[in-house]
């Protein structure tokens, strides 16, 4: 009777211990109260946008960085975010960083695609290492990625559309300004702005003109337009590219109303000289700061995102609200301290 009491013990003791073992997660952390999840302690989520010398995406990093440090004080963890963007637009190098990023075996990674076909393969396969995948502004929505964060892109060309139709009175020869033709975004949004103006019988678009997404290629590019086509009234700027650099628009704003994407600081100036009419405002610290927490919500609660394609709201900028929605960009830049 005395053995098979302490074998009776030993057994106890012994699934005391396993089941103390079994309590803590694989990386040695306990786990949180009964229906709380035990999560990793620390998270490292990588940032590709499209370039670095775009204020868009700038904004987007300030924001990335904010919600990283917002959900480590949240939930007491680290949650740490690595830049990783071309200096100037390369899917290429896009490609490459997520191959990088991967390799280095980062738990997430959010990307604003130059060009989905160029990078699903790389993408699909960061999802099948275990990588969690966001894209914001521009999707890749083969890849298999999580979700997309940003605006309804053929809802935003259509925005354009409408404002300038409203300048124009309903009449008018209009020219579409749509950067990189391989963009999924530049696509939707172009469809937008055509789907629109086949409501306005008074209004006829001249053609869709594509260009390198750099200011002074744009300007290049709708000079040489206008100068050709003297009978275009509008302009619909599906991204506000020319208007990141100075006089831009001379020889054009005389002769035609434009309306564009990108309340930036300087095509914010353009608006306030009266050269640009109307701006349709994208979520810029939105699409780091919303997507990082995405990808956190995921990884550390196993909580999905609402759908598949999360849609933000875009903002109108014109002259009576231009110097409110200005003073935006010292917080989205960190001139706050953020």
């Amino acid at each position: 009777m005395k053995m098979t009491k302490m074998i009776g013990t030993s057994i106890v003791l012994a699934a005391a211990v396993f089941m103390g073992a079994c309590s803590k997660s694989t990386d040695g952390n306990p786990e949180k109260a009964s229906g709380e999840p035990a999560g990793k302690q620390k998270y490292v989520i990588g940032l590709i946008a499209k370039s670095q010398n775009n204020p868009v995406f700038q904004a987007a990093r300030v924001g990335a960085i904010e919600a990283a440090r917002d959900l480590s004080e949240k939930y007491g963890i680290e949650v740490e975010v690595r830049w990783q963007t071309p200096a100037s637009e390369d899917a290429q190098q896009q490609a490459q960083y997520v191959e990088q990023l991967t390799a280095a075996g980062v738990d997430g990674i959010a990307i604003s695609c130059i060009d989905a076909n160029l990078l699903n393969g790389a993408l699909a396969d960061a999802v099948d290492s275990g990588v969690t995948v966001m894209t914001f502004d521009s999707d890749a929505p083969d890849s298999g990625r999580m979700a997309y964060y940003g605006v309804d892109d053929k809802a935003a060309g259509a925005a354009v559309m409408k404002a300038l139709a409203e300048q124009l009175n309903g009449e008018g020869v209009v020219a579409v300004l749509a950067g990189n033709q391989a963009a999924t975004n530049l696509q939707n949004r172009v469809a937008g702005v055509r789907a629109e103006a086949e409501k306005y019988e008074g209004i006829t678009i001249l053609d869709v003109y594509y260009h390198p997404e750099t200011a002074n290629d744009a300007a290049a590019k709708m000079q040489q337009v206008q100068n050709a086509n003297p009978q275009i009234t509008g302009w619909a700027l599906v991204g506000g590219w020319p208007l990141y650099t100075d006089n831009a628009l001379d020889g054009i704003y005389e002769t035609a109303k434009v309306v564009s994407l990108d309340p930036l600081p300087l095509p914010l100036e353009y608006l306030k000289k009266g050269q640009v009419q109307v701006l349709i405002g994208q979520p810029y610290y939105g699409w780091g700061y919303e997507s990082v927490r995405y990808i956190v919500e995921k990884l550390h609660n196993n909580v999905d995102p609402p759908s598949e394609y999360i849609y933000a709201d875009f903002d109108i900028v014109t002259a009576e609200n231009v110097d409110e929605f200005a003073a935006n960009w010292d917080k989205w830049l960190g001139k706050e301290g953020g």
